[in-house]
């Protein structure tokens, strides 16, 4: 009794002070609530001192949903929470999760809540308390009907309805719903989304019970997701070789489906397979006419079961964002199913991975209706796409597996004692919809999968991995955008760029010509004893391994020496420039001395070939013997004095006692080389009626 008198004292002296009726003059949306709290005999004791006004305002909807009281609420919460969850630091946030979730997990229950302005509205207003829950949080300056939520409480709060956000997608759906705000999310476009997402859904569940393809989606329960084509102004072309044809395309979760355009109906649909393993892939592709690369608005389709790849054209005027959208979630299909096929994932599982697709699908649609004016990245929105494009996605979906075939108690049993510490799956958000992706046509409740992504007061494995992974995707873009600035146009300056990168490496092989042609007799004579020493030794190994530890210890000392100093730049004198009739002729000198070199070797090799196949018999004779000696020096000789007889042969060619014979074998060598002819060539030209089939 004496805790709330202690309460209401405390709300009648906010009223005295007028603090309230500040509020109540600029929180349009907890107007009511603030008077209610302040006329009703029980708001005193609902009211919980440790929480800020807002979030008892939540707390108090949450009891109202749940049937209980806000006391009953935080006795349950501490009877299920552990030590660190309950820590005063942040008890007041983790408890205003744990109503969050409860509350939400039985509100999704009810059909047709994503319409229901009441919902929309708890959700927001969720992660606005989110923001300021404790009591001694610092209070929001505006709370009007403008208010405004940041990343953080979007990233914590929405995931906790599958159909909203996704984990693994949230920040990349937040900048695409803040992209007009400056970050910050307005109710007006919350609202928008969520508008969004009612029409897509009521799509998607009017077209997967048509009578589409209905004899072809039976057998697995196939649910169509997008069509396109039915527009005679927005046609679908079908390219297969030659042939093109005009058409309706379908996808469903399992597979895309073509149907050809005759004159007054379609012909038999064509099947292309995305759930069975088939070594598929889908990419963008240009398209033209007479074969020609010309139009970057089409998707190729290719598999083992096709003799030939397919593409998929899809016309437009301006820019092909119907290309993207349709290669994103064919993308998503094909990526969701090699996930299954990989982790071996089947039953309930198996659908809560399809319902995660389909859902980032219908969030996708949803931004694409709201953005018509700003450029939409599809990818980024759709979680196995972006994992397939994040360093360490791979381990996003290793830890998503594990997710699903964990049978830990907390995790799997809806009775457990801890279930209530988590937010609801999205297949069970999906059946809330009244519809169901997969083979399962049980309620997701009774089927153990029953637990999201989120986790009251602390951070899942999921979350975890997510994190990790947009941390080192910050490097990836820090480390791209130091690319982005080094590169420059131009052949020349490229050259000029490389020739200064490889200057310590050419310096380091004119040291060694210089060694080789024994240009300071004493340094070469040092070079070869020291060699032949280590050889003999058997130091070889520890002279390599020298390398690269020398390589590390450079590293460490140039990091230690200048740490704090302004990064050393490589200064390059840049070539004079250019006008177009000189890049001309430099780039067909360029390519005359590559067609050069390529005829060089091909004369090498021919050349071989003649040797082998005895042309020249007593070239080939020569060639024998010399290669029959290697052999028994190779099969006789331990390898340690190969190498050195290698090194101290080579080594030696210029030096003061053997550079004249060097010379004079040399030159017989190049004599004998020149004698060898090379092999003959024949060149066919394929002929034309083979070349037009």
């Amino acid at each position: 009794m004496a805790a709330v008198s202690k309460t209401r004292n405390m709300l009648e002296g906010l009223v005295r002070e007028g603090s309230i009726k500040w509020l109540l003059g600029r929180q349009a949306p907890f107007r009511e609530e603030f008077e209610e709290m302040d006329r009703s005999p029980s708001g005193g004791r609902n009211f919980i001192p440790e929480l800020s006004p807002i979030a008892n305002i939540i707390v108090r909807r949450c009891s109202k949903i749940l049937g209980f009281s806000s006391s009953e609420l935080q006795e349950s919460f501490n009877a299920e929470a552990s030590d660190f969850v309950k820590h005063p630091s942040r008890s007041a946030r983790n408890f205003l999760e744990y109503c969050c979730f409860r509350a939400l997990a039985l509100s999704t229950r009810v059909m047709g809540h994503l319409a229901d302005k009441s919902f929309r509205r708890l959700t927001f207003d969720m992660m606005v308390a989110w923001e300021v829950p404790a009591a001694s949080s610092q209070p929001l300056l505006n709370l009007g009907e403008d208010v405004s939520v940041g990343l953080e409480a979007f990233a914590r709060l929405a995931p906790a309805v599958p159909i909203i956000a996704n984990v693994i997608t949230s920040e990349n759906l937040f900048e695409a719903l803040t992209a007009p705000t400056g970050g910050r999310l307005h109710f007006s476009i919350y609202d928008k989304y969520l508008n969004g997402l009612e029409r897509a859904i009521k799509k998607v569940k009017s077209q997967s019970e048509s009578s589409l393809l209905s004899a072809f989606r039976s057998s697995r329960g196939e649910k169509v997701l997008e069509v396109d084509g039915t527009v005679t102004t927005q046609p679908v072309l079908e390219h297969v070789g030659i042939s093109t044809w005009p058409g309706r395309l379908i996808l469903t979760d399992h597979a895309l489906y073509f149907e050809a355009l005759r004159v007054v109906s379609y012909d038999k649909p064509k099947r292309y397979d995305l759930a069975d393993d088939l070594q598929q892939f889908v990419k963008p592709e240009l398209t033209g006419p007479w074969g020609t690369r010309l139009f970057d608005k089409a998707v190729l389709y290719k598999s083992i079961s096709l003799s030939q790849p397919v593409v998929m054209e899809f016309p437009e005027l301006k820019g092909h964002t119907r290309r993207d959208y349709w290669l994103a979630i064919m993308r998503e299909i094909l990526y969701v199913h090699r996930f299954i096929n990989k982790f071996h994932i089947t039953g309930v599982e198996k659908d809560e991975a399809l319902s995660k697709a389909v859902l980032g699908i219908l969030r996708m649609r949803a931004i694409q209706e709201i953005s018509s004016l700003s450029p939409v990245r599809f990818e980024s929105l759709l979680m196995f796409n972006l994992c397939d494009q994040l360093p360490g996605g791979d381990l996003i979906l290793e830890t998503l597996a594990n997710m699903f075939t964990s049978k830990e108690s907390d995790q799997t049993d809806n009775s457990a004692a801890g279930s209530q510490m988590y937010s609801i799956s999205a297949l069970a958000s999906v059946s809330n919809l009244g519809f169901m992706f997969g083979s399962s046509l049980s309620n997701p409740s009774e089927t153990g999968l029953v637990v999201g992504e989120v986790s009251v007061g602390e951070m899942s494995v999921l979350e975890k991995a997510v994190k990790e992974s947009r941390d080192n995707y910050q490097k990836v873009l820090q480390a791209q955008g130091t690319v982005d600035e080094v590169k420059v146009d131009g052949i020349d300056t490229n050259l000029a760029v490389m020739k200064e990168l490889l200057l310590p490496l050419m310096e380091l092989g004119n040291g060694l010509l210089t060694l080789f042609y024994w240009d300071d007799p004493r340094k070469s004579l040092m070079f070869c004893l020291l060699f032949a020493f280590i050889i003999c030794r058997g130091w070889l190994s520890y002279a390599f391994a020298l390398m690269p530890l020398f390589l590390a210890a450079f590293m460490v000392l140039t990091r230690c020496f200048n740490q704090g100093r302004p990064v050393y730049e490589i200064k390059v004198i840049a070539p004079p420039p250019m006008n177009t009739m000189e890049q001309l002729l430099a780039v067909q000198n360029a390519i005359s001395k590559v067609e050069q070199l390529i005829q060089d070797g091909n004369i090498v090799l021919l050349k071989f070939r003649a040797l082998l196949m005895s042309i020249f018999p007593q070239a080939s004779e020569k060639f024998a013997m010399i290669l029959v000696f290697t052999a028994l020096i190779l099969a006789l000789m331990p390898i340690k004095y190969i190498v050195l007889l290698i090194i101290l042969e080579t080594f030696t060619w210029y030096s003061p006692p053997r550079k004249a014979s060097t010379e004079r074998w040399m030159r017989r060598l190049r004599e004998w080389w020149f004698s060898i002819p090379a092999a003959p060539v024949i060149l066919e030209r394929e002929k034309e009626g083979k070349k037009r089939k």
